[in-house]
């Protein structure tokens, strides 16, 4: 059993996909910053400084001034802004992977590309050719 894991380990598939979770949890990361840090203070901007990201409903009928101060008092909360902006960054990995999933299909697409075709040269008569004429010429002398 042990070697088995070591084969499926080994295998280039397994690293590939390892590199994978990691490059994508960094570019989460990036995304979740450009959504939190750029994108919600310009929707804001437009929206008369709403902070989209604190927009929520406490379901217990009362007032708070924050979502942290909704959700300290146990009070349980619709948080309406975390989901929109969880909507906005799935968006944009979505359209991320779907450009980088393009390009990539571009590049096998080029690199399947068949070369042209040498126009096709005459070559002289082949060996079995020459053996045939050989056997016919000696068979007319007979």
């Amino acid at each position: 059993m042990v070697q088995e894991f070591r084969d499926f380990i080994a295998k280039g598939n397994v690293m590939d996909m390892a590199v994978g979770i990691i490059v994508g949890a960094a570019f989460t990361a990036i995304v979740t910053s450009l959504v939190g840090d750029i994108i919600n203070p310009i929707i804001a901007l437009f929206t008369g400084g709403i902070d989209f990201s604190g927009w929520f409903y406490a379901l217990d009928g009362n007032d708070y001034a924050s979502l942290d101060a909704a959700k300290e008092a146990g009070a349980p909360v619709f948080a309406i802004g975390r989901f929109v902006m969880a909507v906005v960054n799935f968006l944009i990995i979505a359209f991320v992977v779907f450009m980088l999933v393009k390009m990539v299909n571009r590049v096998k697409a080029m690199a399947e590309k068949p070369d042209e075709v040498a126009p096709e040269v005459k070559t002289g008569p082949s060996q079995l050719d020459i053996l045939i004429e050989i056997r016919d010429a000696l068979k007319a002398r007979d």
